[in-house]
């Protein structure tokens, strides 16, 4: 059993629905403050409300992350709502399909603003608080797709989620003198209301390329990341996780098939 984060404060980006709800939802059953965190700010308070009604202590805030001053308002709500901040997820992504030849620089950019971009800006917001908290934490939500595997529609989607962890890496050897380590989850194919819009086809075919047959969930996803989150996991900083059901593992079509 890992050590209780029961009281530690925790922002999550991107709360508001998917993968991030799940994840707002895990770490307030665990006894977090938790801080969800969506652009839209109706959304955002129905989510902590959900929580709330279920006991745990939430609440709602608006912020765009590929907007500096957003972000810096973001911790700045941590700091006055929970004390401090001891976890970040930064979890907020965008996906909208384009074709390469098809697609603008304004859709490359909105992109790569918000999952990459936006990444950055809630890190750096959040390390004064997280050096304060002597046990600080960051947990991003790459993908495999990009740094592992590739979608057609998906090259900025691919290019942000890959560029994730080129920045991890990186960042966790600047944060380690501050006490705080950044680590990566890797989700496959998850259900999400994201993931329900690609249509049933698109879940069918994505189901059965997965060895274990079935689609993620999001709690699949949240309890990786509070492994992160946590004093067990004081030693790993930098390090990527991937949460798939082995979809990546098969070299080939044959390969699935010859599970029986």
């Amino acid at each position: 059993m890992l050590t209780s984060i029961a009281g530690r404060s925790v922002i999550v980006t991107g709360g508001s629905r998917g993968i991030g709800r799940g994840v707002a939802n895990i770490f307030a059953a665990k006894g977090a403050q938790v801080l969800v965190v969506g652009r839209d700010l109706a959304q955002a308070e129905a989510a902590a409300a959900a929580i709330r009604a279920e006991g745990g202590r939430a609440s709602g805030f608006a912020a765009d992350v590929g907007a500096p001053g957003d972000v810096e308002r973001m911790a700045a709500a941590a700091l006055e709502r929970h004390g401090g901040v001891d976890i970040l997820c930064a979890n907020a992504g965008v996906f909208p399909a384009a074709r390469l030849m098809e697609m603008t620089l304004e859709q490359w950019n909105e992109v790569l603003s918000t999952n990459l971009a936006g990444a950055f800006l809630s890190v750096r917001a959040c390390v004064p608080a997280l050096a304060r908290s002597g046990r600080g934490r960051i947990v991003l939500t790459s993908s495999i797709t990009g740094p592992i595997t590739g979608y057609p529609g998906w090259t900025h989607y691919a290019a942000s989620k890959a560029g994730q962890l080129g920045f991890m890496r990186t960042a966790a050897l600047e944060l380690t003198p501050y006490g705080i380590t950044i680590n990566a989850v890797l989700p496959g194919n998850v259900r999400t209301e994201g993931l329900d819009a690609l249509g049933e086809d698109y879940l069918a075919q994505m189901t059965a390329s997965i060895p274990q047959r079935r689609l993620g969930s999001v709690e699949d996803i949240a309890y990786a990341a509070l492994f992160f989150a946590s004093d067990e996991a004081a030693y790993i900083t930098g390090q990527t996780l991937v949460i798939d059901g082995g979809q990546v593992l098969p070299e080939s079509l044959t390969a699935l098939q010859e599970m029986g």
